[in-house]
């Protein structure tokens, strides 16, 4: 016995569980194999007559949702939590969450078209730049002053141009254009087609109803040979890179400025933090770029096609 214990290492009492096991096996090793403890009953599990209720409800109720499921149990004597309700149904296999099929005439929404180079369209919005970021002296001296954003993003690398300005109609959107392509040329973008929204800084078709009366915009765009493509009324979701980066903007630069406490004073100081915030985000890494920043998917870009 003394020799076992040091040899294998074990008190003396599982020498003597092993011994018992042993004999009662038949002397054999499979009696030695460990067995799993897990209880065979619970006594809070669920009954027979519970998981049928359970079986049957599903059964007449195919694509009823998770909650309102227990709650018509409930109203058949079922006392258990909503949570235990679920994994029964899971050890049943009944899904939980059934997905019902779409109705025929339910609109099938397009694949989202992803772009093949940079330049290939162009998202364009302006975002209102909240009035608790300028400074009390400045509304004072200049109380009908407002601030806006305009933002230019490139669908395919995510780089952007953000300018600010006083006004946010026609002229300045034309203004801003030509800010875009020319920063984007400097990097050898050349822009093919911009996208915007139906807001009167841009078009007038909805104004005047005729689409013959172009506006300011619209005329820089044709001289410049770029498209303009609009999207739809009501649907910001279809310019969403844009929108997206709107938020962003609010938390990381306009939320700050108010949390910290530091206001723009005058309108030169908002456009240089501005310019500050566009050069630290297109050296932000992004997980849609494969965890690279816009300047650096840029730069990968040009070297795959410079060296085919």
């Amino acid at each position: 016995m003394e020799k076992a214990i040091l040899k294998f290492g074990v008190p003396r009492r599982t020498l003597f569980a092993w011994q018992k096991r042993w004999l009662e096996g038949g002397r054999t090793y499979q009696a030695l194999i460990n067995h799993s403890r897990r209880p065979r009953s619970h006594s809070r599990a669920h009954t027979e007559a519970e998981l049928t209720l359970l079986r049957n409800l599903r059964r007449r109720n195919p694509n009823m949702g998770l909650q309102d499921f227990w709650l018509r149990a409930k109203s058949h004597g079922y006392a258990r939590t909503l949570q235990g309700c679920e994994k029964a149904l899971k050890r049943l296999g009944n899904p939980t969450q059934p997905k019902s099929s779409p109705s025929p005439t339910c609109k099938q929404h397009k694949t989202y078209e992803q772009m093949t180079h940079p330049g290939e369209r162009v998202q364009i919005d302006v975002k209102y730049v909240p009035r608790a970021c300028i400074s009390l002296e400045y509304l004072e001296q200049y109380p009908f002053d407002r601030f806006y954003q305009y933002t230019a993003i490139d669908e395919y690398s995510r780089y952007r141009v953000l300018w600010g300005s006083r006004e946010h109609n026609t002229f300045a959107s034309a203004e801003f254009l030509k800010i875009v392509v020319s920063q984007l040329k400097t990097l050898g973008i050349e822009i093919e087609r911009v996208q915007t929204d139906n807001g009167a800084e841009f078009t007038k078709r909805l104004l005047v109803g005729d689409d013959d009366k172009k506006s300011l915009f619209e005329l820089t765009a044709s001289r410049l040979k770029i498209q303009v493509k609009y999207i739809k009324p009501h649907t910001p979701k279809h310019n969403v890179k844009v929108e997206r980066s709107h938020r962003e903007d609010q938390k990381l630069l306009y939320s700050e400025v108010i949390r910290k406490q530091k206001p723009f004073v005058s309108f030169d100081d908002f456009k240089q933090r501005l310019k500050r915030h566009q050069d630290k985000t297109n050296n932000r890494p992004m997980r849609p770029l494969g965890y690279l920043s816009p300047n650096d998917y840029l730069k990968q870009y040009k070297h795959k096609h410079t060296h085919k």
